[in-house]
């Protein structure tokens, strides 16, 4: 059984991919990075979030010797030409505080009509082998932008990202209706051919 990196230190990440793998009969074992403490997280330096996910999967390959996958994603603002993108984490200043990347973010668009509101999540999910075979493919998930929050569930803005044909936001979505269209689950998927092309 190949054992597969995901460099993430977060157990939801690694549930929806193990979940994913499990779907489309992979056998492989999948841990995340809390299964190797010693190596030190990447810093994400890349222009884009290829690169970005690029990054860390070749670090964790490099530095465990086993195939790693990783992931980067944002939110993409069609009025404000893509951004937050791949400063959507700390589009406030600091990073992850969700709260107020949100407040910026909907005090930035106070003025914007509803028909020019259009925006998209976005992932990139890379692929990494220890002999620096690489592979990227990406997962977008369209919709448009509420002008003020909804819904508990969910993190960063999904309160405010209604998808393309519903009424909701994603954070109105249950855990499972939200795996289903999401960007990361759409590249998470994309991934499943490579996989088995590359690992078997």
């Amino acid at each position: 059984m190949t054992r597969l990196i995901l460099a993430t230190r977060n157990a939801g990440k690694v549930t929806e991919l193990r979940a994913i793998l499990s779907d489309a009969g992979l056998p492989h074992e999948l841990v995340g990075a809390d299964a190797y403490p010693q190596v030190p997280d990447v810093k994400e330096t890349g222009v884009t979030f290829a690169e970005n996910a690029l990054l860390k999967a070749h670090a964790l390959a490099q530095a465990t010797g086993h195939p790693a996958i990783a992931d980067d994603s944002g939110l993409c603002v069609d009025v404000l030409n893509g951004a937050p993108g791949i400063f959507s984490a700390r589009w406030a200043g600091a990073h992850g505080n969700d709260r107020a990347n949100l407040e910026l973010l909907l005090n930035q668009l106070g003025d914007i009509a509803d028909e020019h509101r259009g925006a998209h999540f976005f992932c990139a999910a890379a692929l990494a082998l220890p002999d620096g075979t690489e592979r990227v493919v990406e997962g977008r998930l369209l919709g448009t932008l509420r002008h003020t929050p909804a819904g508990g569930g969910g993190f960063g803005y999904d309160p405010i990202l209604q998808p393309l044909n519903d009424t909701r936001t994603c954070a109105e979505l249950t855990a499972a209706e939200k795996n289903a269209i999401s960007h990361r689950g759409q590249a998470f998927r994309a991934l499943i051919p490579i996989l088995r092309d590359l690992l078997g």
